[in-house]
């Protein structure tokens, strides 16, 4: 199997070929395009052109809009005319689901249309068929009896087309064969993408949308394998679907977008948050620009020759324990306070400890950090139990839970029968010296602006030494602003998370400790190696949506965030709503104006409930099943 990118130490961008969107080259050489979509009814033609053209003056280089009657695909044109009267000439697209009728009027109008494989000809009944191989070939010939008169109508109007899989929407008949994978996502749209070979029409983008971070990074790199293996290579467009909202939709977005952008992988992006859609446009582009401004800086680094682990599959890279850290323990975190001059109780409240004077005892967060850096400082009060100290060696004290940190120019002082932490830089040769510190936690550290690169070949390196040791990420930031810091952490640890390398991160930034604490967590929360709270499984809105999403989501986080490892979707619609949030152990979806509906796992509970008690209704089928419990009021 080829692999699915051009280097695993440098990035080098996947060779696309070209695709014009109207006047906007996708792919080939043309700069990582950004886009977002309109949340209005289509049918509004003036709120969606008001809305087009925040989004396109906030830096959005192509506009897209659902379509999902006839009616609405032919209101497109006003909208179109309305912005180009205003002076707005940006690419249209028009977002298709289960009317290809739709598709084939609106591709004669906008620049580009984006088809669902998974229910632009099948459907989903969440229902399991055995197919023998000549039933699964009539299949095959019915899709493309469908998909053909799109394609022609393409090909005469010069309109670009999107096959857009998305993981919540996979087909009956794909999930007979191919299962709920990432295989399935990539057959899905390699059945189309044949098709439109076989018809010579090559003006297609292609995306492999997932709320897992997992799924989706492998079905992209898996998708790209695929098209290399047959002689494709169509540009692509990456997305997190369901981020969410606030920083969790932004870490997200930016650990499953910012991973395969580090792979040189991605032509076009789009930030899902649950938020107006001008917001999602500066999170995109700080994570064009860092690939942008990569460029210029170079990132060389000698090459990964064998590639000691699974890109398609994630498994967690083999370790002992050592304390509390690596073999099957949560990846853990540490907090820094070296450059403090005397520590109190207090101090540790930024951390997830907060000491109460009255009780004279400690109470301890979802968030708590499992070891403080104190440098060369000391600690004269009695730490919380869970916590583990970490000092220089110079005056490490002998204290219950107090530990050494050494760097790799006093790596002949350690102890090799004490547990101690070893700094490493990415670029040391360490490999021979450590071999006999088996009680030595590493900790590979790079304070580079793309130091992904060097981080993933170390460990990788130490894969195929067969050294054991966890690992800790640290990654130091300076000269950024805090929404940087938000979005290159999360690409740089969620990367290698991704691809199950690193026992724990350490993060150091010019700012509060508290927002750096809760971003390490909720880094490792979105590469779902550490679920430390609720998780939502929000999509971004539509003009399908049937209720106010932003609303609702802050409604339903207010009552339930203290259900800690409890996921929760919340979808607009039914397109890919029960999908989407398969691995959701609630759901709330929208089926129908002012009625939602309520699920646990796949499974419709409760139907058409009225969606001013459908919040409440929720609460009770959790509670029902037995994963409520009181928040605790402090």
């Amino acid at each position: 199997m080829e692999l699915y990118c051009r280097s695993l130490s440098e990035t080098k961008r996947f060779n696309s070929r070209e695709v014009m969107i109207g006047k906007v080259g996708v792919g080939g050489d043309n700069p990582i395009r950004i886009q977002s979509m309109t949340t209005t009814d289509t049918m509004d033609t003036k709120l969606t052109i008001d809305q087009s053209m925040r989004m396109i003056d906030a830096g959005c280089e192509i506009v897209r809009i659902t379509a999902p009657s006839i009616k609405d695909a032919r209101n497109l044109e006003l909208i179109k005319d309305g912005l180009i009267k205003s002076g707005y000439n940006v690419p249209i697209v028009a977002d298709i689901h289960f009317t290809p009728n739709a598709a084939i009027v609106a591709a004669s109008i906008v620049e580009k249309v984006r088809i669902n494989p998974g229910n632009y000809a099948d459907r989903k009944k969440f229902e399991i068929h055995e197919y023998t191989d000549a039933a699964y070939f009539d299949e095959l010939a019915r899709i493309k009896e469908k998909f053909v008169p799109l394609i022609d109508e393409c090909k005469q109007h010069g309109t670009a087309m999107r096959i857009g899989t998305n993981h919540g929407s996979l087909s009956d008949r794909i999930m007979s064969r191919y299962g709920d994978t990432p295989l399935g996502m990539v057959e899905s749209a390699m059945e189309f993408l044949r098709i439109a070979e076989d018809e010579s029409y090559h003006d297609i983008i292609l995306s492999m949308k997932a709320s897992n971070t997992h799924v989706m990074v492998q079905a992209y790199r898996l998708l790209v394998t695929k098209m290399s293996e047959e002689g494709m290579y169509y540009p692509l467009h990456l997305g997190v679907t369901e981020a969410g909202e606030a920083e969790d939709g932004r870490i997200k977005s930016s650990v499953g977008i910012g991973t395969l952008m580090e792979d040189g992988l991605g032509d076009t992006i789009r930030v899902s948050l649950t938020e107006d859609p001008e917001k999602e446009i500066p999170v995109a582009r700080m994570l064009v620009d860092r690939y942008d401004k990569r460029k210029i800086i170079g990132n060389h680094q000698p090459a990964v020759n064998v590639l000691p682990y699974d890109p398609y599959f994630h498994v967690r890279r083999k370790s002992y324990q050592i304390l509390n850290i690596g073999s099957d323990q949560v990846p853990r975190v540490i907090g820094d306070l070296s450059s403090c001059s005397s520590i109190k109780p207090e101090d540790l409240g930024p951390f997830g400890y907060l000491y109460a004077n009255k009780e004279d005892k400690w109470h301890i967060s979802d968030l708590a950090i499992d070891f403080l850096y104190i440098g060369s400082n000391s600690i004269d009060f009695e730490i919380p139990g869970t916590l583990g100290i970490i000092q220089h060696h110079s005056i490490t004290e002998s204290k219950p839970r107090h530990y050494s940190l050494y760097h790799f120019s006093d790596i002949d002082l350690i102890n090799p029968d004490d547990k101690s932490f070893l700094v490493c830089n990415h670029k040391d040769n360490v490999f021979d010296k450590i071999r006999a510190l088996k009680n030595c936690t590493l900790i590979v550290h790079s304070d580079q602006s793309h130091g992904i690169h060097g981080q993933r070949r170390f460990i990788a390196e130490l894969m195929n030494q067969n050294i054991l040791n966890p690992v800790i990420i640290r990654r130091t930031y300076k000269g950024i602003s805090k929404d940087e810091f938000l979005i290159h952490s999360s690409v740089d640890v969620g990367g290698l998370q991704i691809d199950g390398m690193g026992d724990g991160v350490w993060l150091e930034f010019e700012s509060d400790q508290s927002y750096i604490n809760q971003t390490a967590f909720g880094i490792l929360q979105a590469s779902r190696t550490r679920i430390s709270r609720t998780e939502y499984i929000s999509c971004p809105s539509c003009g399908r949506t049937l209720f106010d999403l932003q609303e609702t989501t802050a409604k339903i986080r207010k009552r339930t965030d203290h259900l800690k490892g409890i996921k929760i979707g919340i979808m607009g619609c039914i397109v890919n709503g029960p999908g989407e949030m398969a691995d959701a152990d609630y759901g709330y979806v929208g089926t129908g104006p002012g009625l939602i509906s309520l699920y646990k796992g796949q499974e419709v509970i409760k139907k058409n409930i009225q969606a001013s008690n459908a919040v409440d209704a929720l609460i009770q089928l959790i509670d029902s099943n037995g994963d409520w419990v009181e928040p605790i009021n402090d």
